[in-house]
């Protein structure tokens, strides 16, 4: 998203030159944040443009000295009551990550304000982590280390945790944009039958990796594993509900890479306690993180990563060069390396 050019508000002076742009960064959904936790590259590398400050030190410091950049971390939610509480000067939000269901876009352009986001460098990354949620759900992995770590394995036993074919099964995924095409990808190499759904048909996915684009209905139905990877919208809450469930096959996987809410908790836990599905694979919760005592945490058929979906050295370094490059490209009023599409 892009915005018209503001004038940058003139800062105090400080020793030896002017005052570096403040700069708040919001790091977690409480906002009590921690600057000192901030992802070493974009510290080392921010320090020497800017100040990065919490927001209680925000607030110190207004009017006098304004934040004039927001940088995101962690889903951070930046709504129009905080950039009210900001004042005027702020011209640039930084997303470390490329969902930004978190940031209110449109309270960023009614107020003249840029948002960034880190698209393409954890493309791959995500896309292997969907991957392995996959494969470690249709193999299950987690129980079976469990067992081969505790007193009970002591002889071999050849017909427990017995996991579902990969190989040459119909994979089904939900929202085929640059991750969504990279587990594609991968599919190809298992030999899977690849059905898609998505607000538009993929020439690409089609072309190179014989997708067959069908109706969401379709796509329940036929797959063996179904991979969510569609952004959090109001059109796609709940878009795996109770009904959504019920039309899945009983040794169906489902695999969530995408947001928490895309799938309605509460069927979820009642389809896998029942057994309308075979299990599920979860990187993304809602509410996230989930309550210590939810349902979810005892289920056996239910495997689970904290939101390691870019989780990789390389891609955070990645992520990291981006959201610096779009936060200085915000300041110096010039346009975005990376802006999501409002």
């Amino acid at each position: 998203m892009q915005a018209a050019k503001r004038a940058r508000p003139q800062a105090d002076a400080a020793p030896g030159g002017p005052r570096r742009p403040l700069v708040l960064i919001i790091n977690d959904h409480d906002r009590n944040d921690d600057c000192d936790s901030v992802d070493p590259i974009i510290r080392s590398t921010l320090d020497e443009h800017v100040e990065l400050v919490s927001l209680a030190r925000a607030t110190e410091l207004a009017p006098a000295t304004p934040v004039e950049a927001v940088l995101t971390l962690c889903h951070a939610k930046v709504d129009g009551a905080l950039l009210d509480l900001l004042g005027g000067a702020v011209r640039v939000v930084s997303n470390y990550g490329v969902g930004v269901d978190h940031v209110d876009l449109d309270a960023c352009t009614v107020r003249s304000i840029v948002v960034g986001h880190t698209p393409g460098v954890l493309t791959e990354a995500t896309a292997d982590m969907g991957w392995a949620l996959l494969m470690a759900a249709a193999r299950r992995i987690p129980e079976a280390d469990k067992f081969a770590r505790g007193s009970g394995y002591t002889r071999y036993q050849n017909m427990i945790y017995l996991g579902r074919a990969v190989a040459g099964t119909t994979i089904g995924i939900i929202g085929m944009g640059r991750i969504g095409t990279a587990v594609a990808k991968r599919a190809t190499g298992f030999s899977m039958k690849i059905l898609y759904h998505n607000r538009s048909r993929s020439e690409a996915g089609e072309r190179d990796f014989g997708a067959e684009f069908c109706s969401l209905d379709d796509l329940l139905t036929r797959s063996d594993y179904v991979v969510l990877v569609c952004p959090s919208t109001p059109e796609t809450r709940h878009i795996i509900n109770a009904q959504a469930l019920k039309k899945m096959k009983k040794s169906a996987i489902l695999v969530n890479i995408a947001r928490g809410p895309v799938v309605d908790t509460d069927a979820l836990v009642a389809a896998l306690q029942t057994g309308e599905i075979d299990s599920a694979a979860l990187d993304v919760f809602d509410p996230e993180p989930l309550p210590r005592s939810h349902a979810l945490l005892k289920m056996s058929n239910c495997i689970m990563a904290p939101h390691r979906g870019s989780a990789t050295i390389e891609a955070r370094a990645g992520m990291a060069q981006l959201c610096i490059e779009n936060l200085l490209k915000g300041l110096a009023g010039e346009k975005l390396t990376a802006s999501p599409e409002c």
